[in-house]
């Protein structure tokens, strides 16, 4: 399977000798859109602006916007609170 997935955030900057101040960002592929997802969340949750998407040649081409993270990881959260259910059962 080859990777399909993207998940882009922001690193944190080294003071040093350049003149303005950068906004590097590190991107991570993955094969499927829940490990996407897992470190988007993850991220997300330490603060970062996070975008995500899938590569080409994959179609349809999906970009996830930092504005839209929270709708897309919808899913994630929804899994979590569904296993903490099963326990009652």
């Amino acid at each position: 399977m080859r990777h399909t997935w993207y998940v882009t955030f922001e690193v944190q900057q080294r003071r040093g000798l350049l003149p303005k101040p950068r906004h590097p960002r590190l991107t991570k592929t993955f094969e499927t859109e829940t490990e996407a997802k897992l470190l988007a969340k993850e991220k997300l949750d330490e603060g970062l602006v996070v975008t995500a998407g899938t590569l080409n040649p994959h179609a349809p081409k999906q970009i996830i916007p930092s504005s839209a993270m929270s709708i897309w990881l919808g899913g994630v959260q929804d899994q979590s609170a569904e296993g903490s259910n099963n326990l009652d059962d």
